[in-house]
């Protein structure tokens, strides 16, 4: 079974955390890498992929604030402590990434599940009737 996640305010506990796992890599939250991320939109709803390899489901918070989604966590390198690098390609420490959100949704119905590393999360859109009625007082 998928891990569900309820969307929640900002993370507040990483602010002065080291997210360094080990080797000689010092990442602080002062040092944020990019997270990629795929959007797509369907008739109903608005579809967000993430790729978060090493983030750990309570390490990472995603807030919805009107048209903007901010995802913010940190990535644990699984390398011991004061191993010696020889290629050093992977981001480890704090991330965020906010975006502008296409169209208006329904943030309270919004869903996210976190499986295998990848982070979908699913914003019902906001419909607006295209017609409506306006009551006229004599």
């Amino acid at each position: 079974m998928p891990y569900s996640l309820p969307i929640d305010p900002f993370l507040e506990n990483f602010e002065d955390t080291p997210v360094s796992g080990g080797g000689d890599s010092l990442h602080t939250q002062t040092e944020e890498g990019q997270l990629s991320l795929d959007v797509a939109e369907t008739a109903e709803e608005v579809v967000i992929v993430a790729t978060m390899a090493g983030t750990k489901p309570g390490d990472f918070s995603l807030h919805v604030h009107g048209d903007l989604l901010t995802i913010r966590g940190a990535r644990r390198s699984p390398m011991p402590a004061g191993a010696g690098f020889l290629y050093q390609e992977c981001y480890w420490g704090g991330f965020s990434r906010t975006i502008v959100l296409p169209t208006e949704v329904k943030s309270e119905l919004a869903r996210a599940e976190y499986k295998y590393g990848v982070l979908t999360i699913r914003l019902p859109k906001h419909r607006h009737d295209s017609q409506i009625q306006i009551d006229v007082i004599e």
